[in-house]
């Protein structure tokens, strides 16, 4: 899990044991050092223990946390006793914080059951619920009801929720770019930049003649260019490729990643054919593949909405993400299929990328136009699938997340490519298909569709369907 910070509230109240609440802050603080999260929590000076009960201990918690705002992900409620239901409320009322809330209790002890030890927070954690949900505060909750903070349960409770408050953050403010205009034949890829910009997802856009004159104006031996150059040897075998495509390469590389500086670009889906091909004479798949191993995703096809799926996943793993075709049966095994691209996919899923032609496109475009395609083969592991599309005749964000599994079969074809199992796999392609979503996907290395599922549903408000979890 990457570093995290999080604001802390700890609620009390006063005929509970002080002891418990003093304990329960230094257990926590003590796992959040071990899982390198960072706490925002009132000192046990500012308020009693520092925890918060009363109107006033609201107050001195929201005027801190208003003060981090710009560094606070997410918010951790913890109930080592029963806890105030309105302090909690108010808190997160006050701070005016908008990102995501995990409400965690203590368990009672069966053995300690006593007034001096006794929690009740089982049904603390109820009310405390019960008041954010009057005060219109979504949240999020721990899987077992009650749970210590060492627990395991508890821990992957904890780096889920990182994730989740990762990819709201992330997804309220991201800017993507399309990079010249949808392939004519491909209305699978249409979009509505409205509905997304509703969402906090910015489009910025360029048209493909601007970078090509850029790159064009640039000299092979240019610092930027020479640089890149060697990028692109260091990062694919490169034996067979024409000096002169890895040239056209790296300079359309140093044009686009000029773009994205000066925007605040994140990720970008490109017009991958057929103008690069005609017009510029390269594939773009090196440079969009090295792009996505960098955390920078890029997308195939103008897909927008595929990128803003690629985006999340890698939000929520902190890893790269590709873009998949649906592409095949895998023979006659019902949960099986092929991930395909002709490809541009990172190599963090192509342990022996090549560069190459792209065979298919080449049929039509010649294929000495087609260099900069990856290819290589995706080794078994776990994958997190999902998609986002604009429903523009509904006006809102639709999405589907889902995992399976990468396998070893056999598969003797070409390509950026992988063989996926996953459980009930016609049940899902009948939703996708009955649904009107696209034939693209994105895929992670990962196992996090329940940290996309919390984040797309509770907090960003999209609809969403988790395959499996019928």
């Amino acid at each position: 899990m990457s570093k995290a910070t999080l604001a802390v509230i700890v609620g009390n109240r006063d005929f509970f044991p002080d002891r418990l609440v003093t304990e329960g802050r230094e257990d926590l603080l003590s796992l959040f050092s071990e899982m390198d999260i960072e706490p925002v929590i009132l000192d046990p000076g500012a308020t009693k223990l520092g925890a918060v009960e009363t109107w006033e201990h609201a107050k001195i918690c929201a005027d801190l946390f208003r003060a981090n705002r710009d560094r606070i992900e997410g918010v951790l409620v913890t109930l080592p006793n029963f806890g105030d239901e309105k302090g909690v409320a108010d808190t997160l009322k006050l701070s005016g914080l908008n990102v995501p809330v995990l409400v965690q209790a203590w368990p009672d002890d069966l053995q300690q059951f006593m007034v001096e030890r006794r929690r009740d927070a089982f049904c603390g954690k109820v009310s405390v619920c019960n008041n954010l949900r009057q005060y219109g505060i979504p949240f999020s909750l721990t899987t077992l009801h009650t749970v210590r903070p060492g627990d395991l349960s508890f821990r992957e409770d904890l780096r889920n929720f990182a994730g989740v408050c990762k990819v709201v953050n992330g997804m309220r403010r991201a800017r993507l770019g399309a990079v010249g205009a949808r392939p004519n034949a491909f209305n699978t890829t249409r979009y509505s930049e409205k509905l997304l910009e509703a969402a906090g997802i910015s489009v910025s856009t360029i048209d493909l003649s601007e970078l090509f004159g850029a790159a064009a104006r640039m000299g092979d031996g240019d610092a930027p260019v020479a640089g890149k150059l060697r990028e692109i040897r260091e990062y694919a075998r490169a034996d067979d490729v024409p000096a002169e495509a890895l040239v056209k390469m790296a300079r359309l590389a140093v044009a686009l990643e000029e773009w994205m500086r000066r925007y605040d670009i994140q990720a970008t889906a490109l017009q991958c054919w057929s103008s690069l091909q005609q017009n510029y004479g390269v594939n773009a798949c090196t440079i969009m593949s090295m792009m996505s191993d960098r955390l920078m995703p890029s997308a195939c096809e103008v897909d927008i909405t595929g990128l803003a799926a690629m985006y999340a996943l890698q939000l929520a793993s902190g890893t790269p993400s590709a873009l998949v075709d649906w592409n095949n049966n895998y023979g006659d095994n019902p949960n099986k299929c092929v991930f395909f691209h002709c490809g541009n996919w990172a190599k963090a899923f192509l342990p022996g990328i090549r560069i190459r032609t792209a065979e298919i496109l080449g049929t039509t475009l010649g294929e000495q136009n087609t260099w900069g395609a990856v290819a290589g083969r995706t080794p078994a592991g776990p994958v997190t699938f999902a998609r986002v599309s604009t429903d523009d005749r509904a006006g809102r964000l639709r999405s589907y997340v889902g995992e399976g599994r990468f396998t070893d079969d056999p598969l003797a074809t070409f390509g950026a490519r992988a063989v996926v199992e996953v459980e009930g796999l016609q049940k899902l392609m009948r939703y996708i298909c009955k649904n009107g979503f696209e034939h693209h996907a994105a895929m992670n290395a990962s196992s996090t569709a329940g940290v996309l599922h919390e984040a797309f549903s509770t907090y960003l408000g999209w609809e969403v369907h988790r395959h499996g979890a019928e």
